[in-house]
């Protein structure tokens, strides 16, 4: 069990800002693709950088949903296990990306980023101190698992722009496992494949 932490309004505000200049960039970045580059494999790309911008914004909505529902959890009863707990679909899957445009793709992603911000600013000072557990990351408070959205923003913003992350999520394994290559798997079972 990790040691309490603290946080104040000026964190809360923090995260707020922090959530907004990266998703910002995100946007941009978005926007500024041409032609069929958001549905472009980067070359010698290995695991979830072998996601096309398309599949990685409707990730960043997959992963936005699960997060939340591990906050959720953790505020019901800090230091739950979520190793189980899923967010609720979206209205977009990765394997449907390809299939709308980035505009679409943005939409959702604005749309879902209001409803996140609607639950942070629900929570009390305290609530972002409870923990929840993952096998991938540990034990993390409420507030690290929110700011790991402008984080993951901030890496998939590089990915959209051909360069490499500035960020690297810190997995509890040390390495990140391929995300891509797990929900291939998945579909194909759910499918029967």
């Amino acid at each position: 069990m990790m040691a309490a932490q603290t946080y104040t309004q000026a964190d809360v505000d923090a995260l707020i800002s922090k959530m907004a200049l990266e998703r910002g960039k995100l946007i941009s970045a978005a926007e500024g693709l041409r032609g069929d580059d958001a549905d472009r494999v980067p070359v010698d790309a290995v695991g979830e950088e072998q996601w096309t911008a398309k599949e990685q914004l409707a990730h960043l909505m997959e992963m936005e949903r699960s997060y939340i529902a591990w906050c959720r959890a953790g505020i019901a009863e800090s230091g739950a296990d979520v190793s189980g707990v899923r967010g609720e679909p979206v209205d977009i899957p990765i394997e449907d990306a390809p299939d709308h445009s980035v505009r679409e793709l943005l939409d959702v992603l604005v749309r879902e980023r209001e409803l996140t911000n609607d639950f942070i600013r629900s929570l009390g000072l305290a609530q972002f101190s409870n923990t929840a557990v993952t096998p991938g990351f540990g034990e993390l408070t409420v507030m690290q698992y929110l700011r790991s959205f402008y984080r993951h923003d901030r890496q998939h913003t590089a990915q959209i722009e051909g360069r490499q992350s500035d960020y690297r999520p810190n997995f509890s394994s040390g390495a990140e496992p391929n995300q891509r290559q797990a929900r291939i798997d998945l579909v194909r079972q759910q499918r029967g494949s």
